[in-house]
């Protein structure tokens, strides 16, 4: 993958020091403004191309469209709740969080919420501070993990479903997504023992907290320890006072040992991306996992060139229904997904200006109606990529490959080049009978018009008319001129 150039980064929060040092030692000026406004946020982001941030700053849809320079965000902990996910994706943003740099402390509270909960420590306090001696306690544990993590602990998984009615002890250690919100509810509470106590130190929502309230008052649900708050810090102060609720402020990550596992994570993780290095964290991006090989930037090339010739050859065919992308040969098995991409940022680009890229391609190509279609094929003859488009009922298409290193085109609606055509610098496609006359009235419409002629290839005769590919100096003014000489015509610049 091409490295990404990430010269200025605001970090909007309280971030361990050692994130600004490893990023300045890197050669990225970093600037730290701490507990601004949303307006504030949003005037200032148009200065800088990365942003990191804790739980306090919410990057909304509104800060994401001011942050006109911005590619990446990285939150300095666990999830991204507080990042608007699907805005930063359509604007080509890469978001990324640190989902080990917090992990062992946010386990020791749960742990330590765990202990409290079966001996009934802060009851035991308050009754020793109160001058009394009771001794009763009650002890049980039973986590629930996710299916890799327990897997390597040797924990026995099982559905929900099956878990439920065997849990003493219920803890949640997920992202706040739909698919997570209320895991815990009047259902689930009510297949649960009798007594059950419950942990939360990931993110307030994953318990529904009006059920786990009932849960409480009818003893369904015999005690719970609570680090996070759907509403922080809570308003509805009825879990914070229940007798049977240990709390805290959300202090789950609130050690220095985590936050400074996390601001060097961050910091790290910026850096190998900035330097082409490896993306790790990336929520909203996995496309880009398999574009740091070293020789990834230039099929990424290839795909993006295919793709604009496309769309300089269909131009007047517009609008595209379907693209398919297929990637033949053993070492481009893991490249078909970011082809896909680079093909349709080709066809979507609209000049120099900010538009498409690798994260946001595909969405782009949804909302706009364009069915993007990839397969892969085993081949040990070649290694190419072949990019077909569909547009009001025809096909188009390109078949490319790398050669030492350089993008080049084979093949152009089923024409074979006699010379590969390097894919870079200026160049005019043009379709018609071959003919000594027409090369020569080509070169002449060329000086006349003061475009030099840098390189040249035909290819092979289909139906008695061929395609030429000149490489040129410059972009001819007016196209048209090639009208009376050609059967089609474009130029492009790649």
């Amino acid at each position: 993958m091409a490295p990404l150039s990430v010269k200025r980064v605001l970090i909007s929060e309280s971030v361990d020091p050692c994130c600004k040092t490893i990023l300045k030692e890197n050669g990225i000026e970093v600037t730290e403004k701490q507990q601004m406004t949303k307006e504030e946020l949003i005037a200032e982001i148009q200065n800088y191309d990365g942003l990191v941030v804790r739980s306090a700053t919410k990057v909304t849809c509104d800060v994401i469209n001011a942050g006109s320079n911005l590619k990446i965000i990285g939150r300095a902990g666990t999830g991204v709740d507080n990042v608007d996910v699907d805005a930063a994706t359509k604007s080509g943003i890469i978001v990324m969080n640190t989902p080990s740099g917090n992990t062992i402390s946010a386990a020791e509270l749960t742990c330590a919420l765990l202990m409290s909960l079966s001996r009934h420590i802060p009851q035991a306090v308050m009754s020793m501070k109160d001058g009394k001696w009771d001794r009763k306690k009650t002890i049980g544990y039973d986590p629930i993990t996710p299916l890799e993590v327990s897997a390597s602990w040797g924990v026995e998984q099982m559905s929900l479903e099956e878990l439920w009615p065997q849990c003493d002890y219920i803890t949640v250690h997920t992202p706040l997504m739909p698919s997570t919100t209320g895991l815990l509810n009047d259902a689930s509470f009510a297949k649960c023992k009798k007594g059950v106590k419950v942990v939360n130190c990931a993110r307030g929502g994953i318990i529904d907290e009006a059920a786990l309230l009932r849960a409480l008052e009818s003893g369904q649900c015999g005690g719970a320890g609570l680090d996070v708050f759907v509403e922080e810090p809570p308003k509805d102060r009825a879990l914070v006072n229940h007798p049977n609720v240990i709390s805290c402020p959300h202090l789950g990550a609130s050690t220095k040992e985590a936050q400074a596992r996390c601001g060097r994570d961050i910091a790290l993780q910026i850096v190998d991306m900035v330097t082409g290095k490896a993306l790790v964290g990336a929520v909203n991006a996995q496309v880009l996992v398999s574009t740091f090989s070293p020789d990834s930037h230039q099929w990424i090339r290839l795909g993006e060139s295919m793709g604009r010739v496309l769309k300089a050859c269909t131009a007047s065919k517009e609008p595209y229904s379907q693209v398919h992308v297929t990637s033949l040969g053993e070492s481009l098995k893991k490249s078909s997904g970011f082809l896909s991409s680079a093909a349709v940022v080709g066809l979507l680009a609209e000049g120099p200006q900010k538009g498409p890229n690798l994260v946001n391609a595909l969405p782009l190509a949804a909302e706009t109606g364009i069915t993007v279609q990839t397969d892969h094929k085993d081949s040990d003859e070649r290694e190419v990529c072949v990019v077909e488009v569909s547009v009001n009922g025809s096909s188009f298409t390109t078949v490319g490959s790398v050669q030492a290193g350089v993008p080049v085109l084979l093949e152009l609606n089923g024409s074979v080049f006699r010379q590969p055509v390097p894919l870079t610098g200026h160049l005019l496609f043009f379709k018609a009978s071959n003919s000594t006359e027409l090369l020569l009235s080509v070169t002449g419409v060329l000086a006349a018009a003061g475009v030099e002629l840098q390189s040249f290839s035909a290819s092979t005769a289909s139906s008695g008319e061929q395609w030429y590919c000149m490489g040129i100096s410059s972009l001819l003014g007016d196209i048209g001129a090639l009208k009376s000489l050609a059967k089609e015509a474009a130029q492009l610049t790649v």
